[in-house]
């Protein structure tokens, strides 16, 4: 039996062994990672835009690049069917802006919990509820890019369903925003909030909930506090090094140096 979106059978990741994925909002960078990243890659999605390619490290561990679509709603419905067909561990792999004036384009964040404001995120739980990355998984993905790249930030970010609006951004059709949304990124400043995105906060809970482990790191792309342009062109080679360090990271609990499954 196949899954609802994605269209592979239920077993086929399990029958492989596979339990880990790397995630990202886009197709492209998908097909980037497993083409690029790991051997014998092998598309078993394309439904709806949803690559999906297995494919081995090269310390030949299986493993999973999936896209997961753009905000939390794509995401629920492709995190929920990996983790029916096996998957145990997500790494989801992005850019982001950032909202501190300290952290510039190519800088790379990890972010260990979210400010959650998502409405995918209270059908999994209670808006209350924290909405937090695995400690032993984020802080791994961490240190396995620090030794990659010097710019590279610990912390929280503040996970929202609009690019626009719920990131108080004015260069829109509708540069008049809600009262409770003006100001909205010098508040988030003062809470030592580091950058904006739209996924983790949702997967973050859907992790702790269903019993999973996941974190994020991301590429920054936008230095909010300077400009609101992104610049994705410029920031690929971040975006590798964020690659590497998930990759590693996956190694790592092949080798039992990351004991996320005895804790």
């Amino acid at each position: 039996m196949n899954l609802n979106h994605l269209n592979f059978e239920k077993d086929y990741l399990k029958d492989r062994y596979i339990t880990i994925c790397l995630l990202s909002g886009d197709p492209a960078r998908t097909e980037i990672i497993a083409q690029t990243y790991l051997k014998n890659s092998v598309k078993i999605n394309n439904n709806r835009g949803l690559y999906c390619f297995t494919g081995e490290t090269s310390l030949g561990m299986p493993i999973l690049a999936a896209t997961s679509g753009m905000g939390a709603p794509s995401t629920s419905i492709v995190v929920n069917e990996l983790a029916q067909a096996g998957v145990k561990v997500f790494i989801r792999i992005g850019t982001t802006g950032s909202i501190q004036p300290y952290i510039g384009v190519g800088s790379i964040i990890v972010n260990f919990a979210s400010l959650c404001k998502q409405g995918a995120a209270n059908d999994i739980a209670p808006r209350d509820y924290p909405a937090a990355a695995s400690a032993l998984l984020s802080t791994d993905v961490y240190y396995e890019a620090k030794k990659l790249h010097k710019d590279v930030y610990f912390g929280l970010n503040a996970s929202v369903d609009t690019f626009y609006e719920g990131q108080e951004r004015y260069d829109s059709v509708n540069p008049n925003l809600l009262k409770s949304h003006v100001g909205m990124l010098k508040e988030y400043q003062n809470l030592n909030i580091l950058n904006f995105e739209m996924e983790s906060g949702t997967l973050f809970k859907m992790a702790n909930v269903y019993g999973l482990h996941a974190t994020s790191i991301c590429a920054v792309a936008a230095a909010r506090c300077k400009d609101e342009a992104l610049l994705h062109d410029s920031v690929q080679s971040s975006v590798d090094i964020s690659i590497k360090a998930a990759i590693h990271t996956a190694e790592n609990i092949q080798k039992n140096q990351l004991q996320l499954f005895r804790t």
